[in-house]
């Protein structure tokens, strides 16, 4: 593996600045959790012509990787990711507006883009405006707040496939359902995100900005490392009343602890390793299956040694 990994290495730097591929590249610098060992290889291509360059270097090599964006909503595992990291950000975050039309790339920050929605006098993208994520992240988790999800003004999204072509769907193709995306499935790397919103008024466009911000700040633990609401929300209930009306809210394990603000979100109090989220994960799980007969699914993305891991409770 590290002999074709080098070759990998060499190969992109044809095409690739030095200072974009980086070697055991730990991933707690990357992610909004602050945890997670080295990846193998991580690459920050600034460009479309740079990322098409990667992935199909990765593709001929047959390497696996992972696609990441602003790592708001994605947990690497302790010992790290054997493959290549693909960080999509600065300098595919171009965000043009013409009418009520939003041509964004992948890379831009979702709450960025919310901003320049605002400020053009859009309306729709409120729900968006305090979500640390990127666009093409928010797609592929189709993610969403106070009632609204990115299927509602997602108009159509271009991807690239597995064998380097370029695919266009609209949004009813994108499969599109609670906290899913057929992205998922068919691991394609989206690249450019078509939205369309509505003319609104500036001031009730504002006034929902400010609600939203106002509930986000007293509700949720901002200034603490998480990646947001751990865990889907269970059909008809909360996740995170669940988990308080269970009397987990505030329980540690090591440094990870269930929000006293907010028990949907697990947090880094400030020394958390990946295993002790996952640890915490799994006492959750357990402890409000027993409760309630409901096994908690996490909406956050957890990558192990070799991957993503798609099956994690083991009792």
């Amino acid at each position: 593996m590290q002999d074709t990994l080098a070759k990998v290495k060499k190969e992109l730097l044809e095409y690739i600045s030095p200072k974009s591929v980086e070697e055991n590249c730990l991933m707690k610098n990357h992610t909004t959790f602050k945890v997670g060992g080295p990846a193998a290889l991580c690459v920050f291509p600034n460009s479309t012509a740079e990322l098409f360059a990667t992935l199909e270097v990765l593709d001929k090599r047959k390497v696996s990787y992972v696609i990441m964006g602003n790592g708001s909503n994605i947990l690497f595992a302790e010992e790290g990711y054997n493959g290549v990291v693909i960080k999509i950000g600065t300098g595919l975050d171009h965000v043009r507006i013409e009418g009520n039309i939003i041509f964004a790339e992948a890379g831009a920050i979702i709450s960025n883009v919310a901003k320049a929605a605002a400020e053009a006098r859009l309306t729709g993208m409120e729900f968006a405006c305090g979500i640390p994520g990127s666009l093409g992240g928010s797609v592929y988790m189709n993610g969403g707040a106070y009632g609204w999800e990115m299927k509602d003004i997602v108009h159509s999204v271009s991807s690239i496939a597995k064998n380097g072509m370029m695919k266009d769907r609209a949004s009813k193709d994108l499969g599109f359902s609670y906290r899913h995306s057929v992205f998922q499935e068919n691991k394609e790397t989206i690249l450019g995100i078509k939205l369309k919103l509505v003319q609104g008024d500036p001031t009730d466009i504002n006034t929902k900005i400010r609600d939203y911000t106002q509930q986000r700040t007293t509700k949720q633990p901002l200034n603490q490392p998480s990646a947001g609401s751990f865990f889907k929300r269970p059909q008809g209930n909360f996740a995170g009343k669940l988990i308080q009306d269970a009397g987990l809210k505030g329980l540690s394990c090591g440094g990870a602890m269930v929000s006293a603000l907010h028990a949907g979100f697990i947090v880094n109090t400030g020394n958390a390793t990946a295993n002790d989220i996952m640890d915490l994960m799994r006492i959750i799980q357990e402890t409000v299956l027993v409760k309630t007969g409901v096994l908690l699914e996490p909406e956050v993305r957890i990558i192990g040694i070799n991957g993503d891991i798609f099956s994690i409770c083991d009792f």
